[in-house]
């Protein structure tokens, strides 16, 4: 009975997850054919970003996998993949200047980076048992709902998590954008080209958000639901 509306949202939001992703990876193929002003690589790029702002104490360094770029906090890495970290064009220049906005944000204090690295521990627990703890609370919700409630406040702590990686993810996109233009990185024509590249990337997120809030919400009724049952 309960289990159905789950199945949709998951399927809905897993078919737009989807459409986003083969689009990112679209652009950023045909955008990878678009040489960067300079013909600087991805990890050139970065190292130049990083100096501009007076960054001297991360490290850009080459990762496995197919747009697996990530800045790590802790380590101080710029991490950029194979084709980002090698590549000549607008699209890795673009992917690995928004890594390095990350850098900026964790060099300056940004807040929402601040907000979201503190939680990680927090999501890190909710993710161990938030399932196992629904699951059972949906089940035995007309008898115990508080187990039910239990598994909605760890699953809200993970819903905030991706709701405060969106300013952190548009903010570092922001800053890369800024640069990439200042810099002359990018010129009149390929400016364009980072900013859908970024756009899209940023839509992954976006719909990770809307799938976690609305699950949320399901789960938020149900528990209502029983508890106007009582």
């Amino acid at each position: 009975m309960y289990f159905g509306p789950i199945w949709i949202i998951f399927g809905v939001f897993a078919l737009l997850s989807w459409i986003v992703s083969l689009q990112l990876k679209r652009r950023f193929k045909e955008y990878s054919q678009i040489p960067t002003n300079g013909g600087l690589s991805g990890k050139e790029v970065a190292e130049k970003l990083l100096r501009d702002n007076g960054i001297y104490d991360v490290k850009v360094v080459s990762v496995p996998g197919f747009l697996t770029d990530h800045y790590n906090p802790i380590t101080k890495t710029v991490n950029l993949s194979p084709d980002v970290y090698h590549g000549r064009n607008i699209a890795a220049a673009a992917v690995a200047s928004h890594e390095c906005g990350h850098a900026i944000q964790h060099a300056k204090a940004y807040f929402f980076l601040k907000v979201r690295t503190a939680l990680v521990p927090v999501v890190q627990f909710a993710s161990m048992w938030v399932q196992w703890v629904l699951l059972i609370g949906i089940l035995l919700v007309e008898t115990i709902p508080t187990i039910l409630l239990i598994g909605i406040i760890l699953f809200a702590s993970t819903t905030l998590f991706s709701l405060i990686t969106l300013p952190v993810e548009i903010n570092a996109s922001q800053r890369a954008l800024n640069w990439l233009a200042s810099s002359g990185i990018s010129t009149y024509s390929t400016y364009p080209k980072a900013k859908d590249a970024l756009k899209w990337a940023a839509y992954t997120y976006v719909i990770a958000a809307l799938a976690s809030l609305a699950t949320l919400i399901y789960y938020i009724m149900i528990f209502l639901g029983a508890k106007r049952n009582d």
